[in-house]
Protein backbone atom coordinates (compact mmCIF):
# COMPACT_ATOMS: atom_id res chain seq x y z
CA UNK A 1 0.00 0.00 0.00
CA UNK A 2 2.88 2.39 0.75
CA UNK A 3 4.25 2.38 -2.84
CA UNK A 4 0.72 3.01 -4.11
CA UNK A 5 0.29 5.95 -1.73
CA UNK A 6 3.69 7.42 -2.63
CA UNK A 7 2.89 7.14 -6.34
CA UNK A 8 -0.49 8.83 -5.92
CA UNK A 9 1.04 11.57 -3.77
CA UNK A 10 3.71 12.23 -6.38
CA UNK A 11 1.06 12.51 -9.09
CA UNK A 12 -0.94 14.92 -6.90
CA UNK A 13 2.10 17.14 -6.37
CA UNK A 14 2.79 17.17 -10.11
CA UNK A 15 -0.80 18.24 -10.81
CA UNK A 16 -0.58 21.06 -8.25
CA UNK A 17 2.67 22.33 -9.76
CA UNK A 18 1.04 22.38 -13.22
CA UNK A 19 -1.98 24.27 -11.86
CA UNK A 20 0.31 26.71 -10.06
CA UNK A 21 2.05 27.36 -13.39
CA UNK A 22 -1.29 28.18 -15.04
CA UNK A 23 -2.27 30.47 -12.15
CA UNK A 24 1.13 32.18 -12.32
CA UNK A 25 0.61 32.74 -16.04
CA UNK A 26 -2.63 34.59 -15.22
CA UNK A 27 -0.71 37.01 -13.02
CA UNK A 28 2.15 37.44 -15.46
CA UNK A 29 0.62 37.44 -18.93
CA UNK A 30 -3.04 38.51 -18.55
CA UNK A 31 -2.71 42.28 -18.61
CA UNK A 32 -0.32 44.37 -16.55
CA UNK A 33 -0.73 43.94 -12.75
CA UNK A 34 0.51 47.49 -12.19
CA UNK A 35 -2.29 48.96 -14.32
CA UNK A 36 -4.83 47.07 -12.20
CA UNK A 37 -3.37 48.33 -8.93
CA UNK A 38 -2.86 52.05 -9.62
CA UNK A 39 -4.86 54.88 -11.15
CA UNK A 40 -4.43 56.58 -14.49
CA UNK A 41 -2.77 59.60 -12.86
CA UNK A 42 0.12 57.56 -11.41
CA UNK A 43 3.47 58.71 -12.77
CA UNK A 44 5.86 56.49 -14.66
CA UNK A 45 8.40 56.72 -11.85
CA UNK A 46 5.85 55.54 -9.29
CA UNK A 47 4.86 52.65 -11.56
CA UNK A 48 8.49 51.58 -11.94
CA UNK A 49 9.04 51.82 -8.19
CA UNK A 50 5.97 49.68 -7.50
CA UNK A 51 7.04 47.14 -10.13
CA UNK A 52 10.47 46.86 -8.50
CA UNK A 53 8.98 46.50 -4.99
CA UNK A 54 6.71 43.69 -6.16
CA UNK A 55 9.59 41.82 -7.78
CA UNK A 56 8.09 41.99 -11.26
CA UNK A 57 11.50 42.81 -12.73
CA UNK A 58 12.99 39.56 -11.41
CA UNK A 59 13.59 36.57 -13.73
CA UNK A 60 10.46 34.53 -14.45
CA UNK A 61 11.71 31.35 -12.67
CA UNK A 62 12.34 33.38 -9.52
CA UNK A 63 8.88 34.96 -9.75
CA UNK A 64 7.30 31.52 -10.16
CA UNK A 65 9.19 30.13 -7.14
CA UNK A 66 8.01 33.12 -5.09
CA UNK A 67 4.43 32.61 -6.29
CA UNK A 68 4.48 28.92 -5.30
CA UNK A 69 5.92 29.75 -1.87
CA UNK A 70 3.22 32.37 -1.26
CA UNK A 71 0.45 30.11 -2.57
CA UNK A 72 1.58 27.33 -0.22
CA UNK A 73 0.68 29.57 2.73
CA UNK A 74 -2.49 30.92 1.11
CA UNK A 75 -1.08 34.31 0.11
CA UNK A 76 -2.46 35.38 -3.28
CA UNK A 77 -2.05 39.11 -2.88
CA UNK A 78 -4.67 41.86 -2.86
CA UNK A 79 -7.93 41.83 -4.81
CA UNK A 80 -7.84 44.43 -7.58
CA UNK A 81 -11.52 45.28 -7.16
CA UNK A 82 -12.13 44.95 -3.40
CA UNK A 83 -8.66 46.07 -2.28
CA UNK A 84 -8.57 43.34 0.38
CA UNK A 85 -6.33 40.29 0.86
CA UNK A 86 -7.62 37.40 -1.22
CA UNK A 87 -7.15 34.88 1.59
CA UNK A 88 -9.56 36.90 3.76
CA UNK A 89 -12.17 36.96 0.99
CA UNK A 90 -11.85 33.19 0.44
CA UNK A 91 -12.09 32.52 4.20
CA UNK A 92 -15.28 34.60 4.39
CA UNK A 93 -16.95 32.80 1.47
CA UNK A 94 -15.70 29.26 2.11
CA UNK A 95 -18.20 28.37 4.92
CA UNK A 96 -21.17 29.16 2.67
CA UNK A 97 -19.88 27.01 -0.19
CA UNK A 98 -18.82 24.09 2.01
CA UNK A 99 -22.13 24.16 3.87
CA UNK A 100 -24.09 24.05 0.62
CA UNK A 101 -21.94 21.35 -0.98
CA UNK A 102 -21.59 19.00 2.00
CA UNK A 103 -25.30 19.05 2.83
CA UNK A 104 -26.13 18.49 -0.85
CA UNK A 105 -23.69 15.55 -0.92
CA UNK A 106 -25.21 14.01 2.22
CA UNK A 107 -28.72 14.39 0.82
CA UNK A 108 -27.63 12.86 -2.49
CA UNK A 109 -26.05 9.83 -0.81
CA UNK A 110 -28.87 9.39 1.71
CA UNK A 111 -31.49 9.31 -1.06
CA UNK A 112 -29.59 8.02 -4.08
CA UNK A 113 -28.03 4.90 -2.53
CA UNK A 114 -31.25 3.46 -0.99
CA UNK A 115 -33.22 4.18 -4.15
CA UNK A 116 -30.52 2.57 -6.28
CA UNK A 117 -30.49 -0.55 -4.12
CA UNK A 118 -34.29 -0.75 -4.11
CA UNK A 119 -34.65 -0.36 -7.87
CA UNK A 120 -32.03 -3.09 -8.36
CA UNK A 121 -33.60 -5.57 -5.95
CA UNK A 122 -37.22 -4.79 -6.97
CA UNK A 123 -36.45 -3.92 -10.57
CA UNK A 124 -39.78 -5.18 -11.95
CA UNK A 125 -42.05 -3.34 -9.49
CA UNK A 126 -44.16 -0.35 -10.47
CA UNK A 127 -42.47 1.81 -7.82
CA UNK A 128 -39.06 1.08 -9.31
CA UNK A 129 -40.25 1.98 -12.78
CA UNK A 130 -41.77 5.20 -11.47
CA UNK A 131 -38.52 6.12 -9.68
CA UNK A 132 -36.45 5.50 -12.81
CA UNK A 133 -38.87 7.51 -14.96
CA UNK A 134 -38.89 10.41 -12.50
CA UNK A 135 -35.10 10.31 -12.28
CA UNK A 136 -34.88 11.28 -15.95
CA UNK A 137 -35.79 14.83 -14.87
CA UNK A 138 -32.60 15.05 -12.84
CA UNK A 139 -30.51 13.98 -15.82
CA UNK A 140 -32.22 16.02 -18.52
CA UNK A 141 -32.91 19.39 -16.89
CA UNK A 142 -30.03 21.90 -16.58
CA UNK A 143 -29.23 23.08 -13.06
CA UNK A 144 -30.21 26.71 -13.70
CA UNK A 145 -33.60 25.63 -15.08
CA UNK A 146 -34.27 23.57 -11.95
CA UNK A 147 -33.24 26.49 -9.74
CA UNK A 148 -35.40 29.02 -11.57
CA UNK A 149 -38.36 26.64 -11.52
CA UNK A 150 -38.03 26.08 -7.77
CA UNK A 151 -37.77 29.83 -7.18
CA UNK A 152 -40.95 30.43 -9.17
CA UNK A 153 -42.93 27.74 -7.33
CA UNK A 154 -41.75 28.09 -3.74
CA UNK A 155 -40.66 31.72 -3.55
CA UNK A 156 -42.81 33.61 -6.08
CA UNK A 157 -46.00 31.55 -6.42
CA UNK A 158 -46.38 30.08 -2.92
CA UNK A 159 -44.06 32.42 -1.03
CA UNK A 160 -42.96 29.82 1.51
CA UNK A 161 -39.18 29.87 0.95
CA UNK A 162 -36.63 32.64 0.29
CA UNK A 163 -35.39 33.03 -3.27
CA UNK A 164 -31.89 34.35 -2.56
CA UNK A 165 -29.31 34.83 0.14
CA UNK A 166 -28.15 32.70 3.02
CA UNK A 167 -30.55 33.87 5.70
CA UNK A 168 -29.45 34.66 9.24
CA UNK A 169 -26.08 33.15 10.13
CA UNK A 170 -24.31 32.46 13.42
CA UNK A 171 -20.57 32.96 13.87
CA UNK A 172 -18.59 30.15 15.47
CA UNK A 173 -15.16 31.73 15.61
CA UNK A 174 -14.12 32.40 12.00
CA UNK A 175 -16.79 29.99 10.74
CA UNK A 176 -20.27 31.22 9.91
CA UNK A 177 -23.22 28.85 9.62
CA UNK A 178 -26.90 29.11 8.88
CA UNK A 179 -27.68 25.65 10.28
CA UNK A 180 -28.45 27.07 13.73
CA UNK A 181 -31.13 29.53 12.64
CA UNK A 182 -34.59 29.00 11.17
CA UNK A 183 -34.05 31.44 8.30
CA UNK A 184 -30.68 29.85 7.51
CA UNK A 185 -32.25 26.39 7.28
CA UNK A 186 -35.07 27.69 5.07
CA UNK A 187 -32.58 29.44 2.79
CA UNK A 188 -30.72 26.13 2.30
CA UNK A 189 -33.69 24.14 1.03
CA UNK A 190 -33.92 25.43 -2.54
CA UNK A 191 -30.15 25.56 -3.29
CA UNK A 192 -29.60 22.11 -1.79
CA UNK A 193 -32.49 20.68 -3.80
CA UNK A 194 -31.14 22.25 -6.97
CA UNK A 195 -27.59 21.01 -6.45
CA UNK A 196 -28.46 17.51 -5.21
CA UNK A 197 -31.13 16.55 -7.76
CA UNK A 198 -28.66 15.62 -10.49
CA UNK A 199 -26.37 13.90 -7.97
CA UNK A 200 -29.26 11.79 -6.64
CA UNK A 201 -30.09 10.62 -10.15
CA UNK A 202 -26.46 9.86 -10.96
CA UNK A 203 -25.85 7.87 -7.76
CA UNK A 204 -29.20 6.06 -8.06
CA UNK A 205 -28.47 4.83 -11.57
CA UNK A 206 -24.87 3.96 -10.78
CA UNK A 207 -25.80 1.90 -7.70
CA UNK A 208 -28.58 0.17 -9.61
CA UNK A 209 -26.34 -0.73 -12.55
CA UNK A 210 -23.55 -2.03 -10.29
CA UNK A 211 -25.98 -3.99 -8.11
CA UNK A 212 -27.58 -5.65 -11.13
CA UNK A 213 -24.16 -6.62 -12.49
CA UNK A 214 -23.05 -8.08 -9.17
CA UNK A 215 -26.34 -9.95 -8.65
CA UNK A 216 -25.75 -11.76 -11.96
CA UNK A 217 -22.24 -12.91 -11.00
CA UNK A 218 -21.29 -16.51 -10.26
CA UNK A 219 -20.45 -16.06 -6.59
CA UNK A 220 -23.94 -14.68 -5.93
CA UNK A 221 -25.41 -17.81 -7.50
CA UNK A 222 -23.12 -19.87 -5.30
CA UNK A 223 -24.28 -17.91 -2.23
CA UNK A 224 -27.90 -18.65 -3.13
CA UNK A 225 -27.06 -22.32 -3.57
CA UNK A 226 -25.59 -22.35 -0.07
CA UNK A 227 -28.96 -21.23 1.28
CA UNK A 228 -28.03 -17.71 2.36
CA UNK A 229 -30.94 -15.35 2.91
CA UNK A 230 -31.76 -12.66 0.38
CA UNK A 231 -30.86 -10.01 2.96
CA UNK A 232 -27.39 -11.49 3.47
CA UNK A 233 -26.84 -11.81 -0.29
CA UNK A 234 -28.11 -8.35 -1.19
CA UNK A 235 -26.44 -6.37 1.56
CA UNK A 236 -23.61 -8.59 2.80
CA UNK A 237 -22.24 -9.48 -0.63
CA UNK A 238 -23.77 -7.56 -3.53
CA UNK A 239 -24.03 -4.10 -1.99
CA UNK A 240 -20.51 -4.18 -0.56
CA UNK A 241 -19.05 -4.85 -3.99
CA UNK A 242 -20.85 -1.87 -5.50
CA UNK A 243 -19.21 0.62 -3.15
CA UNK A 244 -15.90 1.08 -4.99
CA UNK A 245 -17.36 2.78 -8.11
CA UNK A 246 -19.94 4.60 -5.97
CA UNK A 247 -17.23 6.08 -3.75
CA UNK A 248 -15.24 7.09 -6.82
CA UNK A 249 -18.14 8.94 -8.42
CA UNK A 250 -19.37 10.41 -5.12
CA UNK A 251 -15.92 11.69 -4.21
CA UNK A 252 -15.30 13.30 -7.59
CA UNK A 253 -18.79 14.80 -7.56
CA UNK A 254 -18.20 16.39 -4.16
CA UNK A 255 -14.98 17.88 -5.49
CA UNK A 256 -16.74 19.14 -8.61
CA UNK A 257 -19.54 20.65 -6.52
CA UNK A 258 -17.03 22.55 -4.39
CA UNK A 259 -15.16 23.77 -7.43
CA UNK A 260 -18.11 24.42 -9.74
CA UNK A 261 -21.06 25.35 -7.52
CA UNK A 262 -21.08 28.53 -9.56
CA UNK A 263 -24.45 28.11 -11.25
CA UNK A 264 -26.44 27.43 -8.08
CA UNK A 265 -24.68 30.22 -6.20
CA UNK A 266 -25.38 32.64 -9.03
CA UNK A 267 -29.05 31.68 -9.36
CA UNK A 268 -29.70 31.96 -5.61
CA UNK A 269 -27.21 34.79 -4.96
CA UNK A 270 -25.55 32.46 -2.48
CA UNK A 271 -22.55 34.29 -0.91
CA UNK A 272 -20.02 31.55 -1.60
CA UNK A 273 -16.75 31.18 -3.46
CA UNK A 274 -18.43 30.41 -6.78
CA UNK A 275 -20.33 33.69 -6.74
CA UNK A 276 -17.10 35.49 -5.81
CA UNK A 277 -15.36 33.85 -8.76
CA UNK A 278 -18.08 35.00 -11.18
CA UNK A 279 -17.66 38.57 -9.95
CA UNK A 280 -13.87 38.25 -10.30
CA UNK A 281 -14.24 37.20 -13.95
CA UNK A 282 -16.55 40.13 -14.63
CA UNK A 283 -13.99 42.64 -13.28
CA UNK A 284 -10.86 40.66 -14.38
CA UNK A 285 -9.77 40.33 -10.75
CA UNK A 286 -6.73 38.10 -11.41
CA UNK A 287 -5.70 37.37 -7.76
CA UNK A 288 -9.13 35.94 -6.93
CA UNK A 289 -9.24 33.97 -10.18
CA UNK A 290 -5.80 32.48 -9.53
CA UNK A 291 -6.65 31.65 -5.91
CA UNK A 292 -9.88 29.94 -6.96
CA UNK A 293 -8.07 27.93 -9.63
CA UNK A 294 -5.45 26.66 -7.16
CA UNK A 295 -8.06 25.95 -4.48
CA UNK A 296 -10.29 24.02 -6.89
CA UNK A 297 -7.33 21.90 -8.02
CA UNK A 298 -6.34 21.25 -4.40
CA UNK A 299 -9.86 20.08 -3.58
CA UNK A 300 -9.92 17.70 -6.56
CA UNK A 301 -6.49 16.29 -5.80
CA UNK A 302 -7.15 15.85 -2.06
CA UNK A 303 -10.53 14.16 -2.46
CA UNK A 304 -9.22 11.93 -5.26
CA UNK A 305 -6.34 10.88 -3.00
CA UNK A 306 -8.74 10.12 -0.14
CA UNK A 307 -10.96 8.09 -2.48
CA UNK A 308 -7.95 6.02 -3.58
CA UNK A 309 -7.12 5.28 0.06
CA UNK A 310 -10.71 4.26 0.81
CA UNK A 311 -10.44 1.52 -1.80
CA UNK A 312 -8.20 -0.43 0.54
CA UNK A 313 -10.72 -0.14 3.37
CA UNK A 314 -13.59 -1.42 1.24
CA UNK A 315 -11.69 -4.13 -0.63
CA UNK A 316 -8.55 -5.35 1.20
CA UNK A 317 -7.59 -7.39 -1.88
CA UNK A 318 -6.45 -4.15 -3.51
CA UNK A 319 -3.76 -3.81 -0.85
CA UNK A 320 -2.30 -7.17 -1.89
CA UNK A 321 -2.39 -6.12 -5.55
CA UNK A 322 -0.72 -2.80 -4.73
CA UNK A 323 2.07 -4.52 -2.81
CA UNK A 324 2.93 -6.83 -5.71
CA UNK A 325 2.72 -4.32 -8.59
CA UNK A 326 5.20 -1.49 -9.27
CA UNK A 327 3.89 2.06 -9.06
CA UNK A 328 4.57 2.68 -12.74
CA UNK A 329 2.22 -0.12 -13.80
CA UNK A 330 -0.78 1.45 -12.14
Amino acid sequence: MLPFFVGRLTQAMAVMVAVALVAFALFTYVGDPINNMVGEQTTRADRDKLRESLGLNDPVPLQFARFVANAAVGNFGISYRLKRPVDELIAERMPATLELVLISALVSLAIGIPLGVYTAIRRHSLISRFILTASLAGVSLPTFIIGIGLIYLFAVHWGVLPSFGRGEVTSLGWWSTGLLTASGLKALILPVTTVSLFQITLILRLVRAEMLEVLRSDYIRFARARGLTNRAINFGHAFKNTLVPVITIAGLNIASLIAFSIIAETVFQWPGMGFLFIQAIEFVDIPIMAAYLVMAALVFVTINLCVDMLYFVIDPRLADDASTLPVQSR
